[in-house]
């Protein structure tokens, strides 16, 4: 893919999205999907959400325009289809958990059963793994997975979106460094970096629209299905790259569940320890906070291609390795420093109340 068709499909994409959003938020205003303020919240007043539908806008357009006509391609369309229309309603009306929980289901076993698009095999470090024919539900897992940790990392003004958007920006680096820019996965990553950071124009602080569920349910939907597709085209050559790439949302998902554990309350139940929270109680901004954690989420970006570039024409990848190493290290220090995982601060009451 020459650079001219790569800025041509992030432009066309970014200035549709763009346009599109101001009437995505006069759609919530007129639906009533609001987002209200409450304890959990950071914002003061009232903000439509439902600003998936300009994202979902500008890919669609990118596909009509810069796609390609597939079975691969009509299996993406049909789940993101579920995706959306689940997170539009939960928008507008909150749905149970439970039963946007099976629609995340089956939209995420289109990609497996009529794409066929498999996570069938994984390798990292020297390790080899085939899941044979466990692949289909791994598989539909691993779709689900991504959707809830985009979803539950929505908490801040541009942090979904702009983490999203490093995220196709690496898939897209990494697909011309490799020569393999014309696979369905960087097509559509291009596609979804113009989408993407159209809508950032408007959700970075202070926010004019939020991306609601219908946005932060797609954005991971898409995320995961363009790291599937990586594997069979050989954009990415391991599992380790789309994992620390999404290394800040699946991290915070995997504390909020060991933190809900810990504490004996609901895995689905809502609180405020996230990691941006954490940020947040430093007493950094709301922006400071966004941009500290784009900047962490570069430096692995910046690992995983270095780890690419290291595998596919060094013949070592160590100094990716090296770099993981260190954030992981540094992930460790904030696990210990901050109440992401435990509640230093009731430990510190219980220790006081026994003295």
């Amino acid at each position: 893919m020459e650079i001219k068709r790569v800025l041509l499909i992030v432009l066309t994409t970014f200035v549709f999205t763009a346009l599109f959003i101001p009437l995505a938020k006069k759609i919530a205003e007129f639906m009533g999907a609001m987002d209200i303020p409450n304890e959990r919240k950071v914002h003061k007043n009232p903000i439509p959400r439902m600003g998936g539908l300009g994202i979902y806008g500008g890919f669609l357009l990118g596909y009509m325009l810069f796609g390609q006509h597939s079975v691969q391609m009509n299996a993406i369309l049909i789940g993101s289809i579920i995706i959306l229309v689940t997170g539009i309603f939960d928008d507008i009306k909150p749905v149970p958990a439970k039963y946007k929980f099976i629609c995340q289901i089956v939209g995420a076993s289109v990609i497996p059963l009529y794409g066929g698009i498999l996570l069938q095999d994984i390798s990292a470090f020297g390790l080899y793994l085939n899941f044979g024919i466990f692949a289909y539900p791994i598989t539909i897992l691993f779709i689900v997975g991504i959707v809830n940790c985009i979803n539950l990392i929505d908490g801040l003004d541009g942090l979904s979106s702009g983490i999203s958007s490093i995220y196709f920006l690496t898939i897209g680096i990494l697909g011309l460094i490799l020569n393999n820019s014309n696979g369905l996965d960087v097509t559509l990553t291009f596609i979804m970096l113009g989408s993407t950071l159209g809508f950032l124009l408007h959700n970075f602080h202070p926010a004019k629209i939020f991306m609601g569920d219908s946005g932060s349910m797609f954005l991971g939907y898409i995320i995961s299905v363009i790291s599937l597709l990586g594997f069979k085209n050989v954009t990415l050559t391991s599992f380790v790259v789309p994992m620390f790439l999404l290394a800040i949302p699946v991290m915070d998902t995997l504390f909020a569940i060991l933190r809900r554990l810990i504490n004996h309350k609901p895995i689905g139940m809502p609180d405020k320890n996230h990691l941006h929270h954490q940020l947040l109680n430093m007493k950094l901004s709301q922006t400071k906070t966004v941009l500290v954690i784009y900047f962490v989420d570069i430096l692995f970006a910046v690992a995983s291609i270095l780890y690419v570039i290291g595998n596919q024409m060094l013949g070592t990848n160590m100094y990716g390795i090296i770099i993981y190493v260190i954030l992981l290290l540094l992930t460790l220090v904030l696990v210990f420093k901050t109440n992401i995982i435990w509640n230093h601060d009731k430990k510190k009451e219980n220790n006081n109340s026994t003295n």
